[in-house]
């Protein structure tokens, strides 16, 4: 039991419950482990696939994830972070979402049924009848929602909090009941949520469930952590190439926290990279390029990160244009800066392309251009970089 908790310590921050965790896994019981989402769009991240690694290691040992869609609970929208409501999806977005979900999930979880399982929080709430609903709501006082900062804050700035936004962490908590949750594993920021799925259980007579909240890492911009409004996020669906890319574009004091809790490195190599970036040089660039492919092996497999790094260092050493890269199709014969940026990444952000203008990190041609305004003559075809690893072929129709 020690090796397990001890592996699932290198990503873990904090504990609730760890005596019973330790209790629950020498019965031999395969525990039933709440991963619950609500209905949003998902984009999944690095960060987010840190608790889904976690579960992952208890799968393998025979546990089960209860993958908990939160169809009522989206319908009133966790207020963490926000100053605003959440805007009411259909129940068509909810499905299309939570298929997304899944499919997202399924790059890392096993989905085979003996250690997996697909709930809906509706399943209960739909068929409770209203005596029942606030008799739970009776079990919670003002005092312990008030204490979730994120109320505090929200009240001493002066902006309001509606009724059915104090009511979701109540439902959120009663989930881990009805669901007989033995273990969640979640960001901090749910800690409060999952602390009143564990007073729940006690008040109704159920043993409480574990709370393991783990590590948090910033973006690959080195600040806040990954986002994407912020665009310094590396998604779960991000190509190999993107992945490699990204993961050589972060700041060298983020290298041993990546490599600790986005990789399974061993932690004498971890150590090992941390002093190779404080030497800073070939070493600090050498240490990167072991983590990237560390990162890309992990979820594309050994054969595609050596791919990756042989072709990271035949771009981006020998400084060439790599031999193969995305064509893009447009019709105008001269075009701006800001519209060929547009045309190659149409799922970023204007704020996105401006921002990579304004930082020097697009040339056309092999020339750096910050002016979105420039016209481009596309006759003779155009090369264009943006940012460190993204390259596309731009000609006209």
């Amino acid at each position: 039991m020690n090796a397990v908790i001890d592996r699932l310590r290198r990503t873990t921050d904090l504990i609730v419950g760890e005596d019973d965790l330790r209790e629950r896994l020498e019965s031999g019981r395969p525990l039933r482990i709440k991963y619950g989402v609500d209905c949003t769009a998902p984009d999944l991240h690095l960060g987010h696939a840190v608790n889904l690694w976690m579960m992952r290691q208890l799968q393998d040992l025979g546990h089960r994830v209860v993958f908990l869609l939160g169809d009522l609970t989206t319908r009133v929208g966790d207020p963490t972070g926000r100053s605003e409501t959440r805007p009411v999806l259909t129940p068509e977005q909810i499905d299309a979402n939570a298929a997304s979900f899944l499919e997202q999930v399924s790059l890392i979880l096993r989905t085979d049924p003996d250690v997996f399982e697909v709930r809906r929080n509706s399943e209960w709430y739909d068929a409770m009848p209203v005596a029942e609903l606030l008799s739970l709501f009776a079990q919670v006082t003002q005092a312990q929602l008030m204490s979730r900062d994120m109320f505090r804050e929200r009240v001493a700035a002066g902006r309001e909090i509606a009724v059915h936004e104090l009511v979701y962490p109540v439902l959120q908590g009663y989930d881990s009941f009805a669901m007989q949750s033995d273990l969640t594993i979640v960001g901090s920021d749910q800690l409060f949520n999952e602390q009143l799925g564990r007073h729940f259980q006690q008040r109704l007579g159920a043993p409480p469930q574990v709370v393991i909240t783990t590590t948090i890492t910033p973006g690959i911009d080195g600040r806040a952590k990954q986002s994407k409004s912020l665009d310094n996020y590396i998604g779960l669906t991000d190509s190999p190439r993107d992945k490699f890319g990204k993961v050589m574009s972060i700041p060298d004091s983020l290298v041993e926290a990546y490599a600790r809790v986005y990789t399974e490195l061993p932690l004498d190599t971890v150590a090992a990279l941390a002093d190779s970036t404080a030497a800073g040089g070939p070493p600090a660039r050498d240490a990167k390029l072991r983590l990237a492919a560390a990162v890309v092996t992990r979820y594309h497999g050994a054969g595609t990160a050596k791919a990756e790094l042989d072709t990271f260092r035949h771009t981006f050493s020998d400084r060439s244009e790599p031999d193969e890269m995305p064509e893009v199709v447009v019709t105008a014969e001269v075009a701006t800066a800001f519209d060929l940026l547009r045309a190659a990444r149409p799922n970023d952000s204007n704020s996105a392309l401006r921002r990579l203008l304004q930082q020097g990190a697009v040339t056309i041609n092999g020339v750096r251009t910050d002016d979105p305004t420039a016209a481009i003559d596309l006759d003779a075809g155009v090369v264009l970089k943006s940012g460190a690893r993204t390259w596309h072929r731009i000609t006209r129709q």
